[in-house]
């Protein structure tokens, strides 16, 4: 091996860099630096003003041309073309709803609910909404699954009125409550047929999803929680329920929404097999992990639990 020469220390370093480095020039100052710096700087030329600098400006600048009206037009649509896109894009990205219907249905506790029910079949899958979205930030995922034959139900929680394609529910908004509406609409799946079911929650939905799977005499083959916390005003989740889920379970967050990743772990560690939890490299939450850059991510993880433990 080569050896590395000894790095010089105390008077005999300074001594060694002397030998290699050349003394910075002493920097002028007063008279003598403003004498230096007039031989090497050139004065710069006065700015011309009033008519001279105009005729000056002439001399130099050929006029711009006049812009055509077409190309101003033209300007004024990609402009509003970008701001509709900036606004979210619904037109772009409208649903197809012509292969759902709406429907209304009672919750467990009898507050009248209104929803869409997409395509036919013996598996169902609910859908429940986070806080502050409704039953249309499923609709894209319900028609991927109806095509993939299921059954799919989206509905609106109780106190939630987005109006027309969205549905109009009922009642006043009690996030401890809405376990009760899951219950009902897994009664309205069974009315139409379904005998599996499989609950997927967003946020809050998630953790009502959970809530409604660890009642007493319930049979859900699944349940698919994104961004769920434990507990959320009321609405709870605790060891003690989830003991009593023997449906398999799939917890889903975002690296980057950290309470929600230390609630999926924290869901996970409570909970019995089967169960699964998956943090994937994103920021989103809930719902909103189905159209981030996770997003194609997300949704198989959906589809492999539903074909794993409730083919359709």
């Amino acid at each position: 091996m080569r050896g590395t020469a000894p790095v010089p220390s105390g008077a005999y370093a300074r001594a060694s860099r002397s030998l290699h480095e050349a003394p910075e020039p002493p920097v002028p100052s007063g008279a003598y630096a403003r004498a230096s710096r007039s031989l090497h700087e050139a004065p710069e030329p006065p700015v011309p003003s009033g008519a001279y600098a105009r005729a000056s400006r002439s001399l130099h600048e050929a006029p711009e041309p006049p812009v055509p009206v077409w190309v101003r037009l033209l300007g004024l649509v990609v402009v509003g073309a970008v701001a509709l896109s900036a606004c979210g894009g619904a037109a772009e990205h409208a649903p197809d709803l012509s292969s759902s219907q709406a429907v209304s249905f009672p919750s467990r506790d009898g507050v009248e609910l209104e929803g869409r029910l997409f395509g036919r079949g013996t598996t169902a899958v609910v859908l429940s909404h986070m806080l502050p979205a409704d039953q249309r930030s499923w609709f894209d995922l319900a028609g991927r699954l109806a095509d993939q034959g299921y059954l799919v139900l989206t509905y609106d929680f109780r106190g939630y009125c987005p109006g027309g394609d969205g549905g109009c529910s009922a009642g006043e908004r009690d996030i401890s409550s809405i376990w009760q509406d899951v219950l009902g609409a897994v009664d309205l799946v069974r009315s139409r047929g379904a005998t599996s079911v499989v609950l997927v929650g967003a946020s809050m939905g998630g953790t009502a999803s959970l809530v409604a799977a660890g009642q007493q005499g319930q049979d859900i083959e699944a349940v698919i929680a994104l961004s769920a916390p434990a507990s959320i005003e009321g609405l709870v989740a605790d060891p003690s329920l989830l003991q009593r889920i023997s449906a398999a379970k799939l917890f889903v967050a975002g690296v980057g929404d950290a309470s929600a990743a230390d609630a999926a772990e924290e869901l996970y560690a409570m909970s019995p097999p089967p169960k699964r939890v998956e943090i994937v490299p994103a920021d989103d939450h809930g719902s909103d992990l189905l159209t981030g850059p996770q997003a194609e991510v997300v949704k198989r993880l959906i589809e492999t639990t539903l074909a794993r433990y409730a083919p359709a």
